[in-house]
């Protein structure tokens, strides 16, 4: 055993205070800085990411959702604001204007029930969605790509080519 770990405690000696451990932990961290187990680490130098003027004691959660591209998890008010972002785009995917209809009455539901709950977190400002607005809008970027998909010239298929010919 080296001379600088701290003893382990045995039913003779008592467990190491709180200084001992303060300067045992210092002491390991110099004899790291002398052997350039610090250098050249990533990051080094820069700012650490997010760091904004006030403290957000869920930022750690917030980044991994984001780097890990994670859906469906964190608090209603977070998840309806990235729903609410992505509608156009989740609407247009749906082929049925019952099914548009069933999805933004769903999503009016959500955002209502977010504002009622009284768990805390951050405040739901998502905006409900009218149901007619939003089909009217639905059909009309599906007759916009209809007429853009008709406007295009027709791609012409590709002969296959034989192996054998006879």
């Amino acid at each position: 055993m080296s001379d600088d770990s701290p003893a382990s405690p045995t039913p003779d000696t008592p467990a190491p205070g709180a200084r001992e451990r303060a300067a045992y932990i210092e002491t390991a961290i110099q004899q790291a800085i002398r052997r350039g187990d610090f250098d050249d680490l990533p990051g080094a130098g820069k700012p650490i990411a997010d760091l904004g003027p006030h403290h957000d004691p869920d930022w750690w959660i917030k980044r991994k959702i984001r780097e890990e591209q994670l859906t469906g998890l964190g608090p209603p008010a977070l998840t309806l604001r990235i729903e609410h972002a992505e509608f156009d785009a989740r609407v247009d995917a749906l082929t049925r204007e019952d099914d548009v209809r069933e999805y933004v009455a769903d999503f009016n539901r959500r955002v209502v029930e977010a504002r009622r709950q009284l768990q805390g977190g951050p405040p739901v400002v998502t905006p409900t969605r009218d149901v007619k607005t939003e089909v009217a809008a639905w059909r009309q970027r599906r007759a916009d790509a209809a007429a853009a998909a008709s406007a295009a010239p027709p791609v012409e298929p590709r002969r296959r080519r034989r192996l054998f010919r006879r």
